[in-house]
């Protein structure tokens, strides 16, 4: 039911948006069932489902912003399984978002072969697994989070883990906002041309409306560019171009008034100034990251707190890599196949630059941290042979205890029978 109450929900959501730009737009050849399938081909790109143009190649770049439709949609389906369900345990949330993913992976497998048509065919095995993917993280986190608040769910990870997630969020968030500004500030020193293109375009008061919302579910691919932009390699717009800190050379370029924020033919570098404002970025993230690391769980090793710094970078390349990868792809088979950033050049780049500036930072906050207290440099020393039942005595020694010396003292009280021993067994 779940399964079903999202499909129908997302399509009831697009089929009027779709109606609407038939009925503005010159719709010749085009009937209604056309128009169901365009609302059905828009539902699976709101899920990165790739499309097959006959003899035209793969169309693979999607605006990222449709995402939060099915998300924020299996986001509550999952509450709503969770408490119809009764699920009382959070061992139980995994088989609650199971059951929510798999009929909503078949479902959206039997959309794809539904909407295929002798021109357009989507991709039925991303159908499945974004499906099945989308809802089993959103389903699965909406499920946690009906059983109990932010602040429990992460009390449930141990405090070294949790603590690198901190610091692998604040190092996105710094690189995400330093990503959004960037994206704006181009966008603005470019708006006369964004007008231009825009009132190229003739597209009316409804297409306009309906042009509107199609860039901004293109503003997380934009973030994404310039994510990558701030660390190094930049992206490309079709084969042999690239736009980077050092450089952009670009051939002619889609009119589409959001690409209006990228710089035409080939340009020289930046400023000195820019490029290396720019190029800190990465860095200043990192070293953010790391001092979050080591405020929400010092160590007292000194030589150990860089290890886990780097850690926190690892996990940021990753996600970053993953962010690249998803927010580029083919736009035909020409010279537009190559599209957007290189996944694994931006996570490799990613984890070098934030890992290192995160491992520095680290380090450095856990040595200050634990010299100016040296109640907690003793307390965490003191807490690791705690934890496995162990003490050291003054020279050195481990001496082991043991938890339940004070019951069996109790138990040898006068008056008091002890266990029985093996001389009263019969």
């Amino acid at each position: 039911m779940a399964a079903c109450t999202v499909m129908i929900t997302g399509l009831v959501i697009l089929t009027p948006l779709v109606l609407a730009g038939w009925i503005a737009a010159p719709h010749a050849g085009l009937g209604l069932p056309g128009v169901l399938r365009t609302a059905i081909g828009l539902w699976l790109a709101a899920h990165h489902v790739g499309f097959a143009l006959h003899g035209a190649g793969r169309i693979g770049m999607l605006p990222l912003g449709l995402v939060l439709l099915p998300g924020a949609l299996l986001w509550r389906a999952g509450r709503w399984l969770v408490r119809t369900g009764q699920v009382s345990s959070f061992s139980e949330i995994g088989y609650a978002a199971l059951a929510l993913a798999a009929p909503y992976a078949v479902l959206c497998g039997a959309l794809a072969l539904a909407s295929r048509s002798p021109l357009v065919a989507p991709s039925l095995p991303q159908a499945v697994a974004a499906g099945f993917l989308i809802a089993f993280c959103a389903g699965g986190l909406g499920g946690a989070r009906a059983l109990a608040p932010w602040g429990r769910l992460a009390r449930l990870l141990p405090p070294r883990p949790r603590s690198v997630v901190l610091g692998t969020a604040g190092a996105l968030a710094v690189l995400g906002v330093a990503g959004a500004i960037l994206t704006g500030a181009s966008l603005a020193a470019h708006l006369p041309q964004f007008m231009s293109l825009n009132a190229a375009l003739g597209a009316g008061a409804v297409g306009s409306v309906l042009l509107v919302l199609i860039q901004f579910a293109y503003v997380p691919n934009a973030v994404g560019w310039a994510v990558c932009f701030t660390l190094g390699p930049g992206f490309a717009f079709g084969t042999g171009t690239v736009v980077a800190p050092t450089g952009a050379a670009l051939g002619p370029l889609p009119m589409f008034p959001m690409l209006a924020a990228l710089p035409a033919g080939a340009h020289a570098s930046m400023p000195g100034w820019a490029s290396a404002a720019v190029l800190a970025v990465p860095y200043l993230a990192g070293a953010f990251g790391g001092v979050l690391l080591v405020r929400a769980a010092p160590t007292p090793a000194i030589e150990v707190a860089p290890l886990w710094g780097f850690a926190c970078g690892a996990a940021t390349g990753c996600v970053t890599g993953v962010l690249a990868a998803f927010s580029g792809g083919p736009l035909g088979s020409g010279r537009l196949a190559a599209v957007g950033p290189s996944g694994w050049q931006a996570g490799l780049v990613a984890t070098l630059e934030v890992g290192v500036a995160a491992a520095v930072a680290a380090g450095a906050a856990n040595w200050l941290r634990l010299r100016r207290d040296p109640e907690l440099a003793a307390a965490l020393a003191a807490r690791g042979p705690a934890a496995s039942g162990r003490e050291a005595d003054d020279d050195g020694h481990r001496i082991f205890l043991d938890p339940w010396a004070d019951d069996d003292e109790a138990l040898q009280e006068p008056g008091r029978r002890g266990p029985p021993g093996p001389s009263e067994l019969p």
